[in-house]
């Protein structure tokens, strides 16, 4: 038995907010003294870091579920199948519902429950649940649900990833123009085919790592102090994405039975297009391999870091011809990996 990808479905927002755009933004140090940087300048840097040229935020009238509910439809379409047969509905994200123009989550009801209210489905057995797991929780509600079906819990399940960060960033923090949103979604099924998901692994580092993601002020003291925002120390991720990343993925390709040699692309979280080249080669030569060209599809140039959408958004746009030179065929073996809060890693190795 193989528990495969049979659908896919993404969803992105229309309003493309442009690294040009930030040009009027106050850009503060966390201590609230300036940069000493015109703002033109902190612009040009954070594109030649992040490769970050632009992202796209949701419509005022939308939320993270509408978002969720968008990209399910298109799966199940992509899927074609009737929607009552899903056994559980898995909505990674972060901050649940944030309405546009408020700092205040809404997590009652669940996105999950949202998403099947939206979906008309009406079983009762139809499970759903949101899964809070950093920007790794869509490779993570993948992990669960194919745990579930093994199990004989399930025979198909909706694994989506979504989330609306452009409204919990403080427009102070430079690091506010990485954030975008978005949403991805699966259907995934057991099958009598091969392949499928071959094995997965994941990690959670909470001694020193627990809080490189985390709520915090304002870097404008003048703001409301009362506000939390999303705040990073982004060097320290940085090292700890290369340091435990491609250990994670060797781990996971080593159990899959697969080689490096079998790895034909990698989806990796787009948080950084300088972190994910770099977490890329570290994997290869840990094989004392050389990464092939054009074995990491990236979006973040256009559509920034969404968090949990990144993975299934990117897998969306490769599966129908939407990226430039980027193809999976039958037999393809892929692997999905991310990091993020918690501080979490995890991946899946696949067989297409």
């Amino acid at each position: 038995m193989g528990i495969k990808i049979i659908g896919s479905g993404s969803y992105i927002p229309s309003q493309v907010e442009k690294n040009e755009d930030f040009i009027q933004h106050e850009f503060l140090n966390e201590d609230g003294s300036p940069f000493q940087h015109e703002t033109g300048i902190i612009i040009e840097k954070f594109k030649a870091i992040t490769g970050i040229g632009e992202r796209r935020y949701a419509q005022k009238e939308l939320n993270a579920s509408d978002l969720a509910f968008y990209a399910a439809e298109k799966a199940i379409a992509n899927a074609n199948i009737d929607p009552e047969t899903i056994d559980y509905i898995i909505v990674a994200n972060n901050f649940g519902d944030v309405k546009h123009g408020t700092v205040q989550s809404d997590f009652l009801p669940s996105l999950a429950s949202r998403v099947k209210h939206l979906l008309c489905i009406k079983n009762p057995s139809c499970v759903a649940y949101d899964l809070i797991f950093g920007c790794p929780g869509w490779v993570e509600g993948m992990i669960q649900a194919q745990a579930f079906i093994k199990a004989g819990m399930a025979r198909r399940c909706l694994v989506i990833g979504a989330e609306t960060l452009s409204r919990v960033v403080d427009k102070h923090d430079r690091d506010s123009m990485i954030f975008s949103d978005g949403a991805g979604a699966t259907i995934i099924e057991a099958t009598d085919k091969k392949g499928g998901i071959l094995a997965h692994a994941t990690e959670t580092y909470t001694t020193e790592e627990v809080h490189y993601l985390h709520f915090g002020n304002s870097n404008n003291p003048e703001s409301c102090q009362n506000t939390r925002y999303i705040k990073m120390q982004g060097r320290k991720i940085y090292e700890f994405a290369l340091t435990h990343v491609p250990n994670a993925m060797k781990k996971c390709l080593d159990a899959s039975g697969k080689s490096i040699a079998d790895v034909k692309k990698i989806f990796l979280h787009q948080a950084n297009e300088k972190m994910d080249e770099a977490i890329t080669k570290r994997f290869f030569r840990l094989y004392k391999a050389k990464a092939p060209d054009g074995v990491m599809p990236m979006n973040i140039h256009k559509l920034g870091n969404s968090s949990v959408a990144t993975v299934p958004t990117l897998l969306d746009m490769v599966r129908h011809n939407q990226i430039e030179r980027q193809k999976i065929e039958k037999g393809d073996v892929i692997i999905f990996a991310s990091v993020g809060a918690g501080m979490n890693i995890n991946a899946i190795v696949y067989e297409v």
